[in-house]
């Protein structure tokens, strides 16, 4: 089996491998997976905090966040598929899973007749631009929006050097918003967005692994993501920390079970 590993902004293909090293090594699957770690195509700035444990080169797979960039980067991805591939599975935190999601959304829409890029896709910490909402005609509402905006910036200062060198992990406390309050995410109000408004059919159907921590401040977005997954075909999980992947025995062995799942899950399929 192998998967094609999609990295978050202003990090690499170096820098993914050590993220995941540790669930990675943990899996039972047989024979071991090929995992291809590839850089963006746009040389980037570090991610807030990133220069702190990591030296550069740094990237990222599109320049900015509009659905034009982003589409672009979905053409680029293709092509390396085509080129590189064939790839049974995709693994992505952050931006990588953006695109990912997106280009699998896009698919299931489009071109549902067509076999899908990924028999599975391995999401960590990754979410939706809601960009590429307004570009389905699918209604947002300015709740989302709200939120998707103030959990940016909270990301933004919690990850950054100042936060890492003065509070360490202490740093990740999700998002302060009355619109971010705990408890059950209902189908009409998943964090702002109604999915009772939304083809059913719109959905990724392939198997996935969610992975998010309750204090990442994108953890909302992580589980939009989710819902736009088919609900049987996927499985989540809290690792309770924030916009990262801890590499403790126990995380890693929930992950690495969840995985395991989604590459069973997806053999059934085949």
């Amino acid at each position: 089996m192998r998967f094609l590993c999609l990295h978050g902004y202003g990090t690499s293909a170096d820098i993914f491998k050590t993220q995941t090293s540790g669930f990675r090594s943990k899996l039972a699957i047989y024979p071991p997976p090929i995992f291809d770690f590839i850089n963006g195509p746009f040389p980037s700035l570090p991610a807030a905090g990133i220069d702190l444990f990591y030296p550069p080169p740094y990237y990222s797979f599109y320049d900015s966040a509009s659905v034009p960039a982003l589409q672009a980067a979905q053409t680029w991805l293709l092509d390396y598929v085509a080129k590189h591939g064939p790839y049974d599975a995709v693994m992505t935190f952050s931006q990588g899973g953006v695109l990912a999601s997106s280009l699998l959304l896009n698919h299931f829409i489009d071109t549902p007749h067509l076999p899908s890029p990924f028999k599975l896709a391995v999401f960590l910490c990754s979410g939706l631009n809601l960009a590429v909402l307004d570009e389905l005609g699918l209604p947002v509402g300015q709740k989302a929006r709200n939120l998707d905006k103030s959990s940016r910036q909270a990301l933004a200062s919690q990850a950054s050097s100042e936060a890492i060198l003065a509070q360490g992990h202490e740093r990740w406390t999700g998002i302060e918003s009355a619109e971010a309050t705990e408890g059950e995410v209902l189908e009409t109000d998943v964090y702002g967005l109604d999915f009772t408004q939304y083809p059913k059919e719109w959905r990724i159907r392939i198997p996935t692994v969610h992975v998010y921590g309750k204090k990442d401040p994108r953890c909302p977005s992580s589980i939009q993501l989710a819902w736009f997954c088919e609900e049987r075909k996927r499985r989540e999980y809290d690792h309770g920390a924030g916009h990262e992947v801890p590499r403790k025995r126990d995380v890693s062995v929930a992950i690495a079970e969840a995985v395991d799942w989604a590459v069973k899950m997806a053999g059934r399929e085949a």
